[in-house]
């Protein structure tokens, strides 16, 4: 059994509302916004343009002097992205080579506390790990998950909670809190995702249970995906959560009608900011979060993408993860 106090079991990840409640589409008159729920009863804009005018926070001496002397020297903190990320996470402003993002904006503010200047660095998926394992990039913000596995390689600083979503046509009369609701049911997913694991496991609950299976769906591109939930060849499709809300929100065709932990049943997961096991960074990556956490500008960044659910009260050095065998 994993700790208790660490964080909530994905069973009340489970009743979360959507959080990313996205009520308009961009408005070129202003720059290119889209209207968010930053908490229940609130809304914000996100701003869509190169021009973000990001929260910032100021350095912190005593935190900045852990940093290894190798980046303090070089004064520069290189992240890096994946280009395969979406809005609001890792995405493209509306000139089309800007990066923005909520991974981006905390990134930002890490830096800051560090006393360093950012440089953001976007490749493919994979790459992203094989510049972290090259030691070419000091810390992955990318949406990557904690888990046991990576551990074997990586060390993390969490940051941000792991939730995924289901996502429906508008107006289905669909909820999904467990096996039970996608038993029989047509649902895509990513293949060789945390979300298809999910999926497979849930499909053999059901089974077990003497209802129908899950019938697995996997298509090459996302708007393949959301063309089939539209057309209704699958009833549902299974992303990570504040994706699946944007596209929501952008479509106003769909819904989110469930949101479960990127952990499984026992965990909640976490996002995590990523580096080369042993290199001494995540510690310092942890108390920077940890000091955006306290002064108010974690929170403030949140809110400006419409994520204020999935805050963490704290930023922790390697916690538990997604389990090697999530059963």
């Amino acid at each position: 059994m994993f700790r208790s106090t660490a964080r909530r079991t994905a069973q009340a990840a489970l009743g979360l509302t959507a959080a990313l409640a996205l009520a308009a589409c961009g408005n070129p008159s202003d720059g290119g916004t889209v209207e968010v729920a930053a908490t229940k009863g609130t809304s914000t804009k996100i701003n869509l343009s190169p021009e973000q005018r990001r929260i910032t926070t100021d350095e912190v001496e005593s935190i900045a002097a852990r940093v290894p002397r190798e980046i303090r020297d070089r004064g520069t903190l290189e992240i890096v992205n994946s280009s395969g990320s979406a809005a609001p996470l890792n995405f493209y402003a509306n000139d089309n080579k800007t990066v923005i993002g909520v991974e981006v904006d905390i990134a930002h503010l890490v830096a800051g506390v560090l006393g360093l200047e950012l440089r953001v660095n976007t490749v493919s998926w994979e790459n992203v790990f094989v510049g972290l394992d090259s030691g070419k990039y000091d810390v992955g913000f990318s949406n990557i998950t904690d888990t046991e596995e990576r551990k074997q390689k990586y060390d993390f600083a969490s940051y941000r909670e792991d939730n995924l979503g289901f996502e429906a046509k508008k107006g289905s009369g669909l909820k999904v809190t467990g096996p039970e609701d996608v038993a029989g049911r047509t649902v895509a997913v990513g293949s060789g995702t945390n979300q298809e694991k999910l999926l497979i496991e849930w499909s053999e609950e059901a089974v077990k249970a003497g209802l129908k299976p899950v019938d697995i769906k996997y298509y090459q591109s996302d708007s393949d995906t959301h063309l089939a939930l539209q057309s209704g060849r699958i009833d549902l499709y299974l992303g990570p959560h504040p994706t699946a809300a944007y596209h929501a929100a952008i479509s106003g065709k769909t819904e989110v009608v469930g949101v479960h932990s990127g952990a499984g049943t026992t965990l909640q997961g976490l996002i995590a900011a990523t580096t080369k096991k042993g290199s001494g960074l995540a510690e310092s990556l942890a108390e920077a979060l940890n000091e955006t956490i306290s002064n108010g500008t974690y929170a403030k960044v949140l809110a400006r993408w419409g994520l204020s659910a999935e805050a963490v009260p704290t930023s922790e050095v390697n916690p538990p993860g997604l389990p090697l065998t999530n059963k």
